[in-house]
């Protein structure tokens, strides 16, 4: 045996021990590791099953060696570059269904079959035997047909594999890039030599793929003590981190975007890869052609703001990332609450506004006309209430039914609403009583109004079953100039005994309370 090809043999078996020593290593510690490791080891089995093959290859002396251990060979080789990249698209988060790893498979089960029984067909040998020249453990081959397509595959798996991981390297952070390194280096080298050896320009005879998968072996054993690649995986982290129902957003120390998860995509259609390493600025003002709210550079600890996107609302939580001690980047998490807000909403308005007339009811009425007469008070003005109800309304309900006096209750309502200013409180005071709070009003121009609003309901009736129903109400008007200490509920009752002196004076007309407590007649 010549000093070249023990040399040979020596960085096959070199390879083939490496990946024993790796495979008897990960199944030791594999209840350590996560699902990803089954994948690994199958990888690292057909590899190490394909080295062997070649190192007792190039140790024989006959045509029928060769022979076998070539089958011994293909028992490994074609499935370890689909395996491969089963083991990337598993690291990198895709979803390895059986599908999937039946389709990877069928071509190498089908390139096995045709190598056993090639001397039936010879489609993928040609021509198998020993080289003239150099002889024994050296091959002469002539491929057949099937052997391009082999070889077109195994090159494409590893070459989608190298392409994945490059593709994920902008994207990774810092404590998962050296496990993505050793792989794409794995990956880099092998599909080098392999491409070497399909043009040409190996030493004849002689497949060097075998003798360069120890350094990928390397790199693999260097990644799993030392980086975890086997336990603690950047799909670790995606899969945590786009699980998530809050969209997350990652900036770095110069507020350029490096990362955002699925939940934020969701939020944001037209966030896509290409905007990964964008001033954030940029990025928002595309997504939403507006600036965004907050200016990050101001931002020293945790800030919670709420902001309205379109037809959604975002609670958005900033919080800077610190690593040893320096500020390296900011976390922001926008978190969906249209509905909670919508649900809110709602919960007031229940609260607030009267089920049938859906104007503000008895206790909104009393919680912002206080805060107003408040404010008349401090500025010494005037502010004046008005209390006023429909005429007869119970002998409404007895002729023609409570449906027809809810229609009237919410067509007075109606009507009044379209007559006031947004700085007029207008509530349904109870059953069909209503109140109205004007703060700068004087005595005369309440009254005035108070007038005009009972000419609108006595000029508009309503229309029940093709009749119309005329509508009359009685008014009671108080008055508050801010310079006497007055409450709501004083001057309420003051309207009050203007009302029932209206009702007493007859109905449909409008009395006010003077500042002698004394009816105006």
């Amino acid at each position: 045996m010549d000093s070249k090809l023990a040399a040979y043999i020596t960085l096959v078996c070199t390879s083939a021990v490496l990946n024993l020593s790796i495979l008897v290593f990960t199944y030791w510690r594999r209840h350590y590791y996560t699902n990803i490791a089954n994948l690994f080891m199958w990888n690292t089995l057909t590899s190490m099953i394909y080295c062997f093959g070649y190192a007792f290859s190039l140790t024989s002396t006959s045509l029928e060696q060769l022979r076998f251990w070539n089958i011994v060979q293909y028992a490994g080789m074609p499935f370890f570059p689909p395996l491969g990249l089963m083991f990337v698209m598993q690291y990198l988060g895709y979803k390895i269904t059986r599908k999937r790893i039946i389709a990877l498979l069928t071509m190498p089960c089908i390139t096995f079959l045709i190598n056993v029984t090639n001397e039936s067909h010879h489609f993928y040998y040609r021509i198998y035997d020993i080289h003239s020249v150099l002889g024994a453990p050296y091959s002469e081959i002539e491929y057949g047909a099937w052997f391009a397509v082999h070889n077109i595959y195994i090159f494409c798996c590893m070459l989608a594999a190298l392409l994945l991981l490059l593709s994920r390297w902008k994207e990774t952070v810092s404590v998962y890039r050296s496990q993505l390194f050793a792989l794409i280096c794995g990956q880099l080298l092998p599909i080098m030599t392999a491409f070497l050896l399909f043009i040409g320009v190996t030493p004849d005879g002689i497949d060097p793929v075998p003798m360069v998968i120890w350094f990928s072996s390397v790199l693999y054993l260097w990644s799993i003590t030392s980086s975890r690649m086997l336990s603690i995986m950047p799909i670790a982290k995606e899969t945590i981190f786009n699980s998530m129902n809050d969209g997350v957003i990652v900036l770095n120390d110069t507020y350029q975007l490096i990362e955002y998860n699925q939940a934020c995509k969701s939020m944001f259609s037209e966030l896509d890869r290409s905007t990964l390493g964008q001033p954030f600025d940029q990025v928002w003002y595309m997504l939403t052609d507006q600036s965004f709210p907050v200016q990050l550079d101001t931002i020293s600890d945790k800030l919670n703001v709420t902001i309205h996107q379109g037809n959604y609302i975002y609670q958005l939580r900033i919080s800077m990332l610190q690593q040893s001690n320096n500020n390296s980047g900011l976390l922001i998490i926008f978190t969906d609450i249209t509905e909670l807000h919508t649900l809110q909403q709602k919960l007031e308005h229940q609260a607030y506004y009267d089920d049938l007339t859906q104007i503000y009811n008895r206790r909104a009425f009393f919680q912002k006309s206080e805060q107003s007469l408040m404010k008349a008070k401090g500025e010494l003005s005037s502010f004046v209430i008005i209390l006023f109800d429909i005429d007869f309304f119970k002998k409404v309900n007895d002729t023609y039914g409570h449906q027809t006096g809810d229609q009237m209750l919410v067509h007075v309502a109606q009507i009044c609403k379209a007559e006031m200013g947004e700085h007029i409180l207008f509530a349904r005071y109870g059953g069909e009583e209503f109140v109205l709070a004007l703060p700068g009003y004087t005595l005369a121009e309440g009254e005035n109004f108070a007038n005009y609003l009972r000419f609108c309901i006595e000029q508009k009736p309503l229309v029940e079953n093709e009749k119309l129903v005329t509508i009359t109400s009685s008014f009671g008007v108080s008055v508050t100039t801010g310079a006497v200490e007055e409450t709501i509920h004083q001057l309420l009752h003051k309207a009050d005994e203007a009302l029932y002196a209206a009702k007493r004076a007859g109905r449909n007309q409008v009395r006010v309370f003077n500042e002698k407590y004394e009816y105006v007649e």
